[in-house]
């Protein structure tokens, strides 16, 4: 299901005047419904629950996750069940008004409604049991996925690009696809991590899987932590789109973005530099958040 990778060139006068070459790789481009990273943890982290013969996955996720979205179409193409825990009980009695959590449905992903408090114990061993009571015997997959085989896979990123960039930009959530980046990346080449949580955490995971030091997370760019978005980022993502063609997502990339052109106005990167930034995916949440924004009299993301 891989496609070829796709790189789209970024012109505009700012760019122009300081001689910096900007890239977007269209992860989101791979696959329709894995999305962009997505494709990237899962893909040996499937070809393990293959090989250890294990009838069915499970994972967690909240009522818009990315990572619930792809390990049920994941695990449709695969021919594996697939189990999702959800966070909010109160999200069972209006599935069919959920984008994401209906698109899983669609796929055959059996849903499991557990309370904010039991979803906290998600890491201990006797819940972990207890699920297996329930469900068998079935392949685990962490919250976000990440975990040595999905690192691997994101190690994949950064390889056969036309250009050996100077800085590589990416959106940061549990730290596992920059753990990738970080591992591929040249000793010349400075990752940057725009965080899409308050905090930056995200070092602690990241050295788990690499020693390496060049990188850096930034957190000024989360607009009050996650899933929170306001009416400027909304404009800068809709203007994104009428003037690259590349839509954005409001947890991850559009924020990266965003962030991204706020460093070059600031004159982070130094004139004459390469920039690949990454496009991670997750444009499937944008139906859900257009309806959390409808609710709050916000403007809309234009699909």
């Amino acid at each position: 299901m891989e496609r070829l990778q796709k790189i789209d060139k970024i012109e505009s006068e700012s760019l122009k005047e300081k001689n910096i070459l900007f890239h977007v790789l269209r992860e989101d481009k791979i696959h329709p419904f894995v999305s962009g990273n997505k494709y990237r943890k899962l893909k040996y982290n499937v070809l393990e629950a293959k090989k250890l013969e294990k009838r069915s996955l499970l994972t967690f996720g909240g009522a818009f996750s990315n990572h619930i979205a792809s390990v049920a179409t994941a695990g449709k193409l695969n021919n594996i069940e697939t189990i999702g825990v959800i966070r909010g009980e109160e999200l069972s009695v209006s599935v069919q008004d959920n984008p994401t959590l209906s698109f899983a449905l669609s796929q055959g992903m059996k849903l499991h409604f557990i309370s904010r408090e039991d979803y906290k114990k998600k890491e201990d061993t006797l819940f972990i049991n207890d699920l297996k009571q329930r469900f068998g015997d079935f392949y685990l997959l962490p919250e976000g996925g990440t975990n040595e085989l999905a690192v691997k896979g994101c190690e994949e990123i950064l390889t056969n690009l036309p250009e050996n960039y100077e800085y590589v930009c990416v959106p940061v959530g549990t730290g596992g696809t920059i753990a990738g980046l970080i591992k591929a990346s040249s000793i010349n080449q400075e990752i940057l991590g725009f965080s899409a949580l308050n905090g930056t955490f995200q070092s602690s995971e990241i050295e788990k899987y690499t020693s390496k030091s060049n990188y850096k997370i930034i957190d000024t760019y989360n607009f009050g932590g996650y899933a929170k978005i306001d009416a400027q980022l909304i404009r800068f993502i809709n203007n994104y789109k009428v003037q690259t063609n590349i839509p954005l997502d409001p947890i991850y990339t559009g924020k990266m973005m965003y962030g991204i052109y706020d460093l070059i106005s600031r004159n982070y990167f130094t004139p004459n530099s390469r920039i690949l930034a990454i496009h991670t995916g997750g444009l499937q949440g944008i139906e859900g958040m257009n309806i959390r924004l409808q609710k709050k009299g916000l403007p809309q993301i234009t699909i």
